[in-house]
């Protein structure tokens, strides 16, 4: 991709591998670098499949083209990538019909769109649920177009994309990034090292550093590693703590990053776990700045008063505070 230049970017796949959803994650992961990006549906087959598309793009605010009447995708795709052409996009990225190998019209239809829109590369979406069966589809893609990267998504679940890295062998192209849940911000760029040793359960310590750099400015970790150092841990200190937590992603995807944590997390937990920690939030956000910070010893009347303010109840409160004292003692340790 060249910045300043118009790319395009063409997406083919499977149906249900996820595509509609990677276009928008593939378009905001660039536009948030700065990138003029814009989307056009010319999948016309699938019904919903432009009222998708098009409620994904408002949600991130990408313009977006597509026409509800028109039944011919080559002409939507010709449209949609003169159109933002003239009004000088970055990259701009065609969503097409998802499609099987025993369906030779659409892999006509696919052919037609690459021709008439000249893509800079063609895009292949592929589910790692489907495991080795990917092979024999992904070749039959091969055949027809020229696909010059892959993107394996629904890495979220049990599947770890073992299968799906054979299937990139048929396709002879790179994988370019990895989607990791339902949310457009769970989208990574692919790193071969991290994705074997998180394949081996061996854990993602690059990954889960870059993810903690991410969310916690580099200018506020001296502060917090002197204090540390010293043995001092506040409440307000827990509060950073919690809010640069929730900035990382969702908790599951953490721990499969860290050796040896990734079965510690089941699916369910994790919602409990986010649930508890922005009640923790509400009730410290009930606290006043001595309390936060720790200088005044946290009796009966404060509690009360705490709980009230926050809608809790006082075990709840005491949990809190357990929960710090908990933390405090590691830091102390430290």
């Amino acid at each position: 991709l060249e910045k300043g230049k118009c790319n395009i970017i063409m997406f083919v796949g499977l149906q249900g591998s996820g595509k509609t959803t990677t276009c928008t994650k593939y378009a905001h992961h660039y536009n948030r670098k700065g990138w003029k990006t814009a989307l056009v549906c010319a999948d016309t087959f699938r019904a919903g499949a432009f009222d998708q598309l098009k409620q994904n793009a408002s949600k991130v605010r990408i313009p977006f083209y597509g026409d509800y009447n028109e039944t011919d995708p080559v002409k939507i795709a010709e449209e949609g990538v003169e159109l933002f052409k003239k009004e000088k996009y970055d990259l701009i990225i065609v969503d097409t019909s998802g499609r099987h190998k025993q369906e030779a019209a659409l892999f006509d239809e696919m052919q037609q769109v690459a021709e008439v829109v000249a893509p800079n590369d063609i895009i292949f979406i592929m589910d790692s649920h489907i495991g080795q069966a990917c092979f024999d589809q992904a070749k039959a893609f091969r055949e027809v177009v020229d696909i010059g990267s892959v993107i394996i998504t629904k890495l979220d679940g049990h599947a770890k994309g073992g299968g799906a890295l054979s299937a990139v062998s048929a396709t002879n192209s790179p994988i370019i990034f990895l989607g990791t849940g339902e949310h457009f911000d769970e989208f990574q760029p692919f790193d071969a090292q991290s994705f074997v040793s998180r394949l081996l359960g061996m854990g993602d310590l690059k990954g889960l550093f870059q993810t903690i750099t991410e969310a916690m400015p580099l200018d506020k970790q001296p502060e917090l590693l002197n204090k540390i150092s010293k043995g001092r841990f506040s409440l307000r200190d827990l509060y950073e703590q919690f809010q640069n937590l929730q900035k990382m992603g969702p908790m599951s995807q953490l721990m499969q990053m860290i050796p040896g944590m990734s079965n510690l997390m089941p699916a369910g937990a994790e919602k409990e776990g986010v649930k508890r920690i922005k009640r923790f939030m509400v009730i410290m956000d009930s606290m006043t700045d001595t309390e936060l910070d720790c200088e005044v010893q946290l009796n009966d009347s404060r509690k009360l008063r705490i709980a009230r303010g926050a809608g809790a109840s006082i075990p709840e409160v005491n949990l809190l505070i357990d929960e710090y004292k908990r933390m405090e003692k590691i830091v102390g340790k430290m």
